[in-house]
């Protein structure tokens, strides 16, 4: 009785700790049905969103007086080749007012770019380029889609699972001509064998390992 008073007491706490979720539930008609979905997981609240609603999302997160997510920690991706989209953009947001943290995650693929967050958040503008350097996702809007992490005429997008790991290229020091060269890799691209499977869930005698 004691343990089901207590757990009742810390959802409590967490509601009234954590505003947003009950704040999105609140206005069921701000967003057309499928345009955002809510979780909540032991204190973290994920929302789900597509790339249409992606803004009016992100400025109701900041402007609203019960959220005041008025900043933006991170812009992140995940590559899931075998999903439909491929990518999942992922952006942590943090109220230093209610201390209070959630996720936004929007799907897409390569060739469809995702609206650009610098025109609400100015610290935008270097992680949308790391994301389109890393991972070759587009953000439409975007004041200077120049690559930020690679060099100059880098092929490829290096956080791609099917990215090799050895790349396309070598650089190395010529002896002769004293200077630093970049070469292509002669070795058989095709030849590669990828694995997708997450080395965190399999141990080295191949036993999953739950949980």
């Amino acid at each position: 009785m004691t343990e089901r008073k207590t757990s009742s007491l810390d959802r409590q706490q967490n509601q009234l700790r954590n505003p947003t979720v009950n704040s999105l539930k609140a206005r069921p008609n701000l967003f057309a049905p499928g345009e955002r979905t809510v979780t909540e997981r032991r204190g973290e609240v994920t929302i789900r969103t597509t790339r249409k609603s992606l803004l009016k999302l992100m400025t109701f997160l900041r402007d609203d007086t019960n959220m005041r997510y008025k900043t933006l920690v991170d812009v992140a991706s995940v590559d899931y080749p075998t999903r439909e989209p491929r990518f999942e953009v992922v952006y942590m947001r943090l109220s230093v007012h209610y201390n209070t943290r959630c996720r936004v995650k929007v799907r897409t693929d390569e060739r469809t770019r995702v609206p650009s967050l610098t025109g609400l958040y100015q610290s935008a503008d270097w992680m949308e380029r790391e994301v389109w350097d890393m991972f070759g996702i587009g953000f439409e809007g975007h004041p200077d889609r120049r690559r930020i992490l690679t060099d100059y005429g880098f092929e490829g997008y290096p956080l791609r699972k099917d990215f090799p790991l050895s790349g396309y290229t070598e650089v190395r020091y010529d002896e002769a001509e004293k200077r630093v060269v970049c070469e292509p890799l002669e070795r058989m691209q095709e030849y590669r064998a990828f694995d997708f499977r997450s080395a965190w869930k399999y141990r080295p005698d191949s036993q999953v390992v739950k949980g």
